[in-house]
């Protein structure tokens, strides 16, 4: 792709998931920042991102970053775990170069590593993620960069998403794997005093997950730290703000079928959602 075939008029803020979780990340920036315009995509039909390699979801994540520029957005929220850990530095690194450097794309690891730091009052840190972003280290990597002295212990719960996207959150079967991946993560580390929840489906979990963990375990949700972070990103970057349309409009683009993510997001959003299915 040519720079110069890239829309240089100001846009949407793009939001990336591989599937529904990013939509809790959306649903806080829609509350919190309730003036910009928004364009969320998933990549449903080939979702889950978890369990592929790195270069798949490095693939996948860039062929999404690509078509958000097409359409218009000049700064793209990468609001998944995974796409995060596996494909946000080589993008960042790799490919705004040669797509467009005045671009930007954000992922949610490192504002949540951020905020871990003022939550935790022992340096024991534990992360609730996908197996996938357990497997990449790099909530472990971020938070050896910005707190050397910390202990962090990350634990996979691979029943977790699909219970959320079943619709099954809140129902009580759910507690018997809500309990035991708490019961696993507090057995490798008893003095773990904050958690990360650490994949954008977990906070439809998290007042079971309060349940199961210690009392003063305290959980870090991505949402509101995503927001605080973007508000000020912008605010630190009026050239990025300036390219930001403020409509207070939202879209959903998917890459399966419309009616499938409508039905899907309602469990996320709570309001009927009309998406439009793209090809990447």
């Amino acid at each position: 792709m040519k720079e110069n075939k890239l829309p240089q008029a100001p846009g949407s803020i793009g939001v990336f998931d591989s599937g529904y979780g990013g939509l809790t990340i959306l649903r806080t920036l829609c509350t919190e920042l309730p003036e910009y315009d928004y364009l969320y995509l998933g990549d449903n039909a080939r979702a889950p991102y978890g369990t592929r390699s790195f270069d798949i979801v490095y693939q996948f994540t860039l062929q999404a970053v690509e078509y958000l520029f097409r359409r218009g957005c000049h700064l793209v929220i990468l609001a998944c775990n995974t796409a995060s850990a596996k494909a946000l530095r080589s993008i960042q690194q790799l490919d705004l170069p040669r797509l467009d450097p005045e671009r930007r794309v954000l992922g949610v690891i490192r504002p949540t590593v951020e905020a871990v730091g003022q939550m935790t009052s022992n340096g024991h840190v534990g992360v609730f993620a996908t197996p996938g972003t357990v497997a990449s280290g790099s909530y472990e990597m971020e938070i050896a960069k910005l707190y050397p002295d910390f202990v962090t212990t990350a634990h996979g719960c691979p029943m977790w998403v699909p219970l959320v996207e079943n619709g099954e959150a809140h129902k009580p079967g759910a507690d018997y794997f809500v309990r035991q991946e708490a019961e696993g993560l507090m057995g490798k580390d008893p003095d773990i005093d904050a958690v990360i929840l650490g994949c954008t489906h977990y906070p439809l979990l998290e007042d079971k997950i309060k349940r199961y963990l210690p009392s003063g375990v305290k959980t870090v949700s991505q949402g509101e730290i995503v927001a605080r972070s973007l508000e000020d990103y912008l605010r630190r970057h009026p050239d990025i703000a300036s390219k930001v349309t403020r409509g207070g409009k939202t879209e959903f683009l998917t890459t399966e079928t419309a009616d499938k993510f409508d039905a899907a997001a309602r469990h996320f959003l709570h309001v009927p959602v009309h998406a439009t299915q793209v090809v990447l």
